[in-house]
Order: structure tokens, then sequence, then C-alpha cells
């Protein structure tokens, strides 16, 4: 029995057999006679495209009948029951397909017959009977049978098994410029494909990315393992860039600059948006696929990117009122949820998923989110677990699980589960983003550096990631480097249609970084644009007090020092500060009544020379320096890691 070639498809094998059939088992010709055959006579196309499953049996028999020397062929008793078998099998009725599939067998003992029966096990999820069927001397040169049999064990989770029939390494490795004659995409491909499920399913993402990236340069039509490839972030944006360059698209024929356009709307969009932008308006005006689903859901994917999540969800909800239970859209259309405070709109996907998908990660992952965005940690984490649990290629679940560590202050749990999400989606730079800012909280400024910038060589446009590194020189009091960072995250900020208030912790930390380099109207200016944004946030007030003092303006210090203690009576830096201000003013005061004649200086009374009984004076051997109070201001040091903060800012 002769073996397939890598370079066909299963097109090639025919659920008809005529007594002329090529002795070639799972090779028959696709005309099954060899001989060129008018599409519309072709049974194997009416089979697959005619939607008329009404007509006479001498139609169906007609145009299964080939001409040879102008002489009919009819059909024998096992010709019809496969064509009876096959129609069930295209009809979904597997229990009649495998009736007659049996007795096909059982008459013809033909491992044609045996695989097709396979097929029709393997449609109705008999895993286990199709691989038995597919055991044996007669299927094992088939590649074909070989992939099919190889799909069954991974369906049945025997991994290793599936590896041993389909091999650890690709056995072929021809020349991948030979094309497929038929069309189809081309079973070596589809071989490279599966390898890289098993090792996945194993684990093992670093071979199975190989794996997947072997199947689509050997036929660009394998969209399963590029899509595995581009959807779970195997690789870094610019090795998905040097990908594309690699594929011959030439594989579909005259489709090929098509499938370039759309492939390159699936790629990464933290770099090259000019390209997708080209290629998306591409798509729109020559093949008229402005309105399709997958090419809005690639603009989402690049609003989302960008932080522009009212937009992003526009467009989601868009993409849902044409398919109300699209999979693909829901992560970010989940998301955007949680970033615009959308909880009831959350609570009703929630409950819409577990009505129509009960079982899927999707509908965990759309629960824990409604569960985080209502503070219950305890129960989103259970629901971002089960999600990662059913699809560990997920990242959604992976991050989401994380912050429910990082939102109660568990930092080693959230280290170790921001690093295996940072270690299985190399392509986002989110993992390794929020390790930086988890490092950077605990002190460790050495490894907060390396991850962020890890993140930063992937995403350097990002805010938050932006203020995160102005926050890491400003510890290393390199202030230079800080202000050039917190500046690019201000302009990166402003092009956001987010609200104003994820710019504020920005202004504030210039405001600082301004006030340690002694420029003084600078950071009372960058403060005061906070105050625009939120008027409740006593350390802004005792900040520029603080500036009011250094800047000698007394008077303004103790009339903004009074209105942070009005917010919080007892807060330990704003009192500090007024009292130095008290002190100093009393000091001044003193000073001119000196210097003033007698008379004058019995007249003069100003109203805080007699304070308060109840306000306390640090005295002139124990106050504190003013820059040492400065450094108890936390919020111009610390990272942008409280929630609000980081979700008005960043995506996930």
């Amino acid at each position: 029995m002769s073996t397939n070639s890598p370079n066909t498809s299963t097109l090639t094998i025919s659920p008809l057999i005529t007594n002329k059939r090529s002795k070639d088992y799972f090779q028959t010709p696709p005309n099954l006679l060899g001989q060129t055959v008018n599409p519309q006579q072709n049974a194997h196309h009416r089979v697959f495209s005619s939607p008329n499953v009404s007509k006479s049996v001498n139609s169906k028999l007609s145009t299964l009948t080939s001409k040879d020397d102008d002489e009919e062929t009819p059909l024998t008793q096992a010709d019809k029951l496969r064509l009876w078998r096959h129609d069930a099998l295209m009809q979904h009725h597997y229990n009649t397909a495998i009736y007659i599939g049996d007795k096909v067998l059982s008459l013809t003992g033909d491992p044609n017959d045996a695989f097709w029966l396979a097929q029709v096990h393997f449609a109705n999820g008999n895993y286990q009977i199709a691989r038995n069927l597919l055991s044996g001397p007669h299927f094992e040169e088939s590649v074909s049978c070989r992939y099919l049999a190889g799909l069954c064990l991974v369906k049945l989770e025997k991994y290793d098994e599936a590896l041993d029939v389909i091999g650890e390494v690709n056995p072929f490795k021809t020349d991948h410029s030979v094309k497929n004659p038929d069309g189809g995409v081309k079973l070596e491909a589809s071989m490279c494909y599966l390898r890289g499920l098993a090792y996945s399913k194993q684990n093992n993402f670093d071979r199975a990315k190989e794996c997947y990236k072997e199947a689509v340069l050997v036929d660009v039509k394998c969209f399963e393992a590029f899509n595995e490839l581009i959807s779970n972030h195997l690789m870094s944006p610019d090795e998905e860039w040097e990908l594309l360059s690699e594929l011959n698209f030439d594989d579909a024929d005259n489709n090929n600059e098509l499938v370039k356009l759309l492939y390159t709307t699936r790629l990464n969009k933290y770099k090259n948006v000019a390209t997708f932008e080209e290629a998306e308006q591409r798509l729109k005006e020559e093949y008229s696929l402005g309105e399709n689903l997958d090419v809005l859901l690639s603009r989402a994917d690049l609003l989302f990117i960008q932080c522009k999540f009212q937009q992003c969800l526009d467009l989601c909800e868009q993409i849902i009122k044409h398919d109300e239970l699209n999979l693909s859209v829901l992560p970010n259309y989940l998301s955007c949820l949680h970033e615009l405070g959308g909880k009831n709109r959350l609570f009703l996907m929630a409950h819409k998923l577990a009505e129509n998908y009960p079982n899927h990660h999707i509908t965990w992952l759309a629960i824990g989110i409604y569960y985080f965005s209502i503070k219950k940690t305890n129960e989103a984490r259970v629901f971002f677990s089960k999600a990662s649990m059913i699809n560990p290629n997920f990242g959604p679940a992976w991050i989401g699980f994380s912050h429910t560590f990082a939102a109660e202050g568990e930092h080693e749990q959230a280290i170790s589960a921001y690093a295996t999400a940072s270690r299985l989606f190399p392509g986002i730079h989110l993992p390794n983003l929020f390790l930086g800012m988890q490092y950077l909280q605990m002190n460790n400024l050495t490894l907060s550096q390396e991850y962020l910038m890890s993140a930063y060589s992937i995403c350097p446009n990002d805010p938050l990631l932006l203020n995160e590194l102005g926050v890491l020189h400003y510890r290393r009091v390199q202030l230079a480097k800080a202000e050039s960072f917190f500046q690019k995250a201000l302009t990166a900020a402003s092009t956001l249609d987010s609200n104003a208030k994820a710019w504020s912790s920005i202004h504030c930390n210039l405001g600082h970084v301004y006030r340690r380099l002694n420029m003084l109207d600078k950071s009372l200016s960058h403060f005061n644009k906070v105050l625009r944004i939120s008027r409740k946030d006593v350390n802004i007030y005792s900040a520029i007090g603080l500036l009011y003092l250094k800047m000698g303006k007394i008077s303004k210090a103790i009339e903004t020092l009074h209105v942070a203690l009005s917010i919080q009576p007892n807060d330990p830096i704003a009192l500090d500060l007024l009292n130095k201000a008290l002190e100093s003013n009393l000091h001044i005061n003193n000073k001119q009544l000196l210097d003033e004649p007698l008379p004058q200086r019995s007249a003069f009374q100003t109203p805080i020379s007699k304070p308060s009984r109840n306000l306390k004076f640090i005295g002139e051997d124990n106050k504190r320096d003013l820059d040492m109070i400065a450094e108890d201001l936390k919020q111009g040091e610390d990272s942008s890691d409280d929630d609000d903060a980081v979700m008005e800012i960043e995506s996930e």
C-alpha cells in the first residue's frame, strides 16, 4: 500500500470508491477516476455543497457515474451504501452513518471504509472507538490515518501515545515550496499543528510554539496553528512580525493577498500600527470586509491596547449586537466594563454566559471579573482559578487570578502567579509590568527594574508602565530620568479617552520630582493641576503647604495646611507642617517687633501671637527639617498601585 504524500490534504480521500478506484488506499484522485470532470457532475462536490438534498435517486446516480470511452459504470451495492453513509455524516445523522458504515465495512473489509467509519465516530465524540478502527498495519503508512489517530488520542488526553503515532518531530521536512495540488491544507502542516497541540497540553510551551510555527510555515492555510500562536501570545511582537514576513502566501493561490491582509490584522498591536491601519483599510475598500466581525474585533484589540476603553466598549457592543455570544470579543468587552465601572452589565453578561456556556473558561472569567469589581476578592480568585484550569493558555484568567493576591497585599503569592503568566504569555507586557510593581512595593529596586524594562521592551507606550519607571528612578534619586518618564507617561495618558483622574498620580509625581529639583514654581503648577481633578486629597494640600514654606509664603502655607486638616484633622504630616509654619510665622513676627520702636511694639498684636491652647509647637532644637517631613509625603513617591488608579490607566 502506497504512502500518502504529506503535501496533499484529506480532500483526496474519497468517501466513494467506484469499481475503477485506485488501489492506493486514501489516495484516490479528487474526481474519483483521475479524469477531468465538470464540477457540476462531481459527486464529491455535490455532497459537500448542494443545499438540495431532495434530488431524485436517479439524479444522484447520474452525478456519480463517470464516462470512460462513452460507457457508464453503474454504482455497486457498496458504493450506494457509501453514498448513504456520507450524506448521513454531512447531515449530522451520526447514528445512521455509524449503522450503515459498519455494514459497508463488514461487506467489504476495505480499510478505506474503516477510515470513514472512524471519521463518523470522531464526529460523534467516540474517540476511543475511532482510534481502535485506525489501529493496524493497514493504516500505518497513511499520513491522514495517523493524523486522525493522533487527534483521537489528544482528545483522549493520551499525549505521549499521540506523539508516538504522529512523531515527536516532523518526519517529512520536505521542500515547503511544493504546492498542494488540491487547494486543501497540507497534511504535513496539520501533523505539525497536532504535535504542537499535544506539547501544549503537556505544558511544554516552547516546543509547542516551534511546532505551531512550523505548521504555518509549511502551509499558510493552517490557520489553527497561526491562531494558537497569536491568540495565546506565544511570541513577542517582533517575533510575530518576523513570522509574517517568512510566510509563503502563494499557498493560498489567488487569495494570497487577502490572506496576508487578514493575518496582518491579527498580529500584536504594540507596534507597526500604521501597517495594521493600511491592511484594515484595504480589507474595507478592496474586499468589502469593513463589517466583518473579525476585522471589527481586530480594531477593538487596537483600541484596548491603546487604553481607549469607551471606544473599545462601543465597538464590542456593536459586535455583540450582530453575534450575541461571540466568545472572541468577550475578554475585551468584560475588561472594558470593569475599567468603566459597568457592574450591572458585567452581572448580566456573566449570568447569560452561565446559562449558555456553563463549562466554558470565558464564563468563569466573566464571573470572576464581576466579583473582583464588587471587591469580593476571595470569590473572584476561585472563579479565575477555575477558568485557568479549564484553559491553562488563557491569559486574562491568569492575570485576574494574580490581581486577587495583589489586591490583598499578598506579594509573594502575587509574584508567583504573575511569574507564571509571564512565562506562559511572552507576547504581552502586563505580567512583567505587574511583577515590577510588586517588587517596587517591596523596595526590591533591582528586580523591579529588570521586569519593568522587560515590559518596556514590548510596550513602550503604556502610561502606567512609564509612570512606574518614573517612580523607580525617583526611588533611585535619578531625578532627571524620573522626570523624563513621567513626562512620557503624561503625554501617553493625554491621548487616551480615559477620565482625567488617571493623570492625577502622574502630575503628583512630577510635582514631587520638581520639588526635589528645587523647581518650586513647576512643582506648584503640577500640584494645582491635581487639585483641579480632586480637592479631597490631604497629601496634595500638605505638599502645597510645604512648597509655600520653602518659598517663604508663610501665610499661604498656613491657609493651605488648615484646609488639609479640615479634610483629615489628625493627619500627622499636615500637623507637623502647620506647627512649623506657625513657628516660622511667630519667629518673623517677633523679629518685626524687636526691630520696631517701643511704642509701636507695645501696640502690635497678631492673631497668631497667642496660639490656641490645643496647638502643639515643635521646639527649635527638636524641629524636623522640612525636607525630612517631605519624605513622609508618600503619595508622590509611591507607585500608582492603588486599585482605582491602576484600573483607570491600565487595561488589565
